[in-house]
């Protein structure tokens, strides 16, 4: 890397890099030196010449530099598999790829990780890879080497998953597996739970990794309760609270092939028809006609708000729907509800609920919030990556 394609930033524009702030935004950029174009690897320099550090470069876009290093530290391979390997380590660490009966983490949270515009999901020796930006399409083989180094025995495929992504970018690109393929015997396991994962065709990676804590406290509170899980995809949470004693859940999504994988999850792990039930129908409808026969809901809806400016626009998503539910739930039902939206932080969240339960003309208690788990870090320096969050709320 030389230093031929760089940024110069405009004046005091330097404070937030200094700060390890990983995101330099377009209006910051004050000069661009050399045949720089978008995915390129740049030096970052403030406006007297001072290198900041390198950062992948994206022509056209509201974030025009993603921060990887903040020093002189050059960006190669060895970068790479220091990064990587650092991330798998902390994921042995805490269980999740080695321990017993958990084989799906998130192994690299972009900028939890300091990789900023880099996703990689793991199911049971098997890694997905998402790549958010041009930058990191680029250095998918350093990536892929990375990975392979770092998991060793413990990797036997991986899945390139960025098409969808890339397209938003205007780049055509096809998934693939770029490295083995899934094993015949693939069983990925969530605390004893076995899950049917559909890397190629499902949402996201294929699975909700982040609701994996959120999902196990549910379990403690299902035995003996009837279930309703709005949004249920794939079925996580249905899973969960019939492994945790639920008499009846039901899953309710508009999409049956979504459907599908939850009755097939559910019966993988011991349920029958009798206790997992599927409702395929559009979710503010059904709540329309009351959930008094459920002892638990769960709201746990896509992401109502992808920008700022999309906030107060979600804000009321989230309050109509969480206000639908509360009016019809029986006195001592609890409903975990949630927001994925990064725009919509904590406080404004929790403030939405409460409205929504005085609308409802219900009196509510909040016995837990909830959060992301730690195998999807928030850097300290980074605090727009606290993008989950959720309330446990006791009716009354």
């Amino acid at each position: 890397m030389t230093e031929s394609k760089a940024v110069f930033l405009k004046p005091k524009k330097e404070v937030s890099i200094l700060r390890r702030h990983p995101w330099v935004f377009s209006g910051a950029i004050r000069a661009i030196e050399g045949a720089v174009q978008s995915g390129d690897l740049v030096a970052v320099h403030a406006n007297k010449g001072r290198l900041l550090g390198y950062g992948h470069y994206s022509s056209g876009a509201s974030i025009a530099v993603r921060m990887l290093t903040f020093d002189e530290t050059v960006v190669d391979q060895e970068w790479w598999n220091s990064k990587i390997e650092g991330a798998v380590r902390m994921r042995k660490e805490l269980k999740l790829i080695d321990g017993d009966h958990n084989s799906i983490c998130r192994l690299v949270h972009a900028e939890g990780d300091g990789m900023s515009g880099l996703i990689v999901d793991y199911y049971d020796r098997v890694a997905v890879v998402q790549t958010h930006s041009l930058g990191m399409r680029h250095s998918l083989n350093a990536i892929k080497q990375g990975l392979v180094d770092a998991l060793g025995k413990d990797l036997v495929g991986i899945y390139n998953k960025s098409a969808k992504i890339l397209r938003k970018l205007r780049v055509e690109s096809e998934d693939a597996w770029i490295y083995g393929k899934a094993p015949n015997a693939w069983a990925p396991e969530e605390y004893g739970a076995a899950f049917e994962i559909d890397i190629l065709l499902g949402q996201k990676t294929g699975f909700f990794i982040d609701q994996r804590e959120n999902r196990n406290l549910l379990k403690d509170y299902a035995a003996g309760k009837s279930v309703l899980n709005v949004f249920s995809y794939t079925g996580g949470f249905s899973v969960t609270a019939l492994l945790g004693g639920a008499t009846k859940v039901d899953s309710l999504d508009s999409s049956s092939r979504a459907l599908e994988l939850a009755h097939s999850n559910a019966l993988a792990n011991g349920f029958a028809s009798q206790v997992h039930g599927c409702i395929e129908a559009d979710a503010m409808e059904f709540l329309k006609s009351g959930v008094a026969d459920y002892d638990i809901v769960v709201l746990d809806p896509p992401a109502f708000a992808k920008s700022v400016s999309a906030r107060h626009k979600a804000v009321q998503g989230y309050k109509r729907i969480n206000s639908r539910a509360l009016e019809s739930m029986k006195k001592g039902s609890l409903l975990f509800t949630f927001s994925c939206s990064q725009a919509v932080d904590d406080r404004l969240f929790t403030h939405t609920i409460i409205s929504a339960a005085i609308q409802a003309g219900r009196e509510v208690q909040i016995l837990h919030r909830l959060h992301q788990p730690p195998d999807h870090p928030v850097s300290a320096f980074h605090p727009e990556g606290a993008y989950l969050k959720g309330l446990v709320l006791r009716v009354n």
